[in-house]
């Protein structure tokens, strides 16, 4: 169940995630940036489930995901004010 979760949630940044924009300074780069923590998330999860460590993998997760969350808040944010 956790794994479908995961699962759930990685697809949903990652395809929110990407961008055609190379600098990171535009709203389109701070969404690319999301992606790429998005797969650091997953990864972390996947490495550390397969180890054993469920509790740390959770909370790497979480930590990923949750710097994914902030790269995409800035992006918006670049993104909506002119």
């Amino acid at each position: 169940m956790k794994k479908a979760i995961a699962t759930l949630a990685l697809g949903i940044l990652l395809a929110t995630g990407f961008a055609a924009v190379n600098a990171q300074t535009t709203p389109g780069g701070e969404m690319k940036k999301s992606g790429s923590e998005a797969k650091k998330a997953g990864t972390s999860l996947g490495h550390d489930v397969k180890k054993g460590r469920i509790v740390r993998g959770g909370k790497k997760f979480g930590q990923h995901i949750g710097r994914s969350a902030k790269h995409v808040g800035k992006g918006v944010k670049k993104a909506a004010t002119p």
